[in-house]
């Protein structure tokens, strides 16, 4: 049967099966928070996962550590809300990096600036981000939310991206009208959170919406696409038309239609990760291609053990 995970860890995981909670044990491959699976039932209150079926859409980046292999937070979302505070949290570039990740994944972004209450210019803080679709909430005062609800229709998967203490709890529980996720206090030196939320878990709105919340993301390094960061920069993509160099690299060449068109820091965020996501692609390569070399040796080697070499 096709069930859908609500929360996953390794081997132990729960699945949705006729709107209760299973818990679940895999076998094969982990599947992430809102994957589809098939799976059957091996006990009553017991759920065995055999597959993983194709995800339509994914929230994922490059796993901390040394793999350089990507890993998915969250599967087969449509839309991601990226929530930053504006407070001390506020942060332009960290949300540039979150619409990559959605824009690469096949999820529409929206940019949620929480805590407008908390925010003496929230005019000036708007003009600092570029996005599509961009809401300003208070969860204090209800501002925004009307208009975040309109898009939590039934049958929509939506995921609460952002730092821990950006209010994605928050968000989460005025949604809900109830203390169902914790939340905690912020330092008042960058108004940063612990992680109140441990684990990915899908939550059903009383109007079918399913709802993702995720811990704060401490590292987000984009394993992305060339086409990804261009929609998150897609003014820069639209002026290089028009530079006199179809090599352009927008940084000192004459002619070049981009610099001092665009503002400086955004250039260079700009820059900055076009060269990091050019650079984990390419040690994700390297690693995939010596992979390919030693299970070749391997096979090689098990060749001639049988044929007595």
């Amino acid at each position: 049967m096709k069930v859908r995970v609500c929360m996953s860890a390794g081997e132990c995981a729960r699945v949705f099966v006729d709107g209760q909670e299973v818990d679940a044990i895999v076998r094969g491959e982990y599947p992430v928070t809102g994957d589809w699976v098939q799976a059957r039932w091996v006990e009553p209150g017991l759920i065995l996962i055999e597959e993983i079926e194709p995800r339509c859409s994914k929230i994922a980046r490059r796993a901390a550590g040394r793999s350089g292999e990507e890993q998915v937070l969250a599967a087969n979302v449509d839309i991601a809300f990226i929530v930053c505070g504006l407070d001390g949290d506020f942060n332009p570039r960290r949300i540039e990096r979150y619409l990559a990740i959605a824009y690469d994944g096949n999820v529409r972004p929206v940019v949620v600036l929480s805590k407008a209450d908390a925010c003496a210019d929230v005019a000036a803080a708007i003009e600092q981000v570029r996005a599509e679709v961009l809401l300003v909430v208070s969860a204090l005062t209800g501002e925004g939310f009307e208009a975040l609800e309109a898009m939590l229709t039934s049958g929509v998967t939506a995921v609460l991206l952002g730092s821990s203490g950006a209010g994605k709890s928050t968000i989460l529980n005025r949604l809900l009208g109830g203390e169902r996720q914790l939340t905690g206090a912020v330092r008042e030196s960058d108004s940063r959170g612990r992680h109140t939320t441990t684990s990915r878990e899908l939550i059903f709105l009383p109007n079918g919406t399913a709802i993702i919340d995720s811990p704060g993301i401490r590292e987000i390094q984009l394993l992305v696409s060339d086409e990804a960061l261009g929609a998150v920069f897609d003014e820069i993509v639209e002026l290089a038309a028009a530079c006199r160099f179809g090599d352009c690299t927008h940084t000192n060449e004459p002619g070049c239609a981009v610099v001092g068109a665009v503002a400086d820091d955004r250039l260079e965020s700009f820059h900055k990760l076009q060269r990091e996501a050019e650079r984990l692609r390419g040690e994700r390569t390297e690693k995939q291609r010596w992979r390919s070399i030693h299970k070749a040796q391997k096979r090689m080697y098990r060749e001639r053990e049988y044929n007595g070499g």
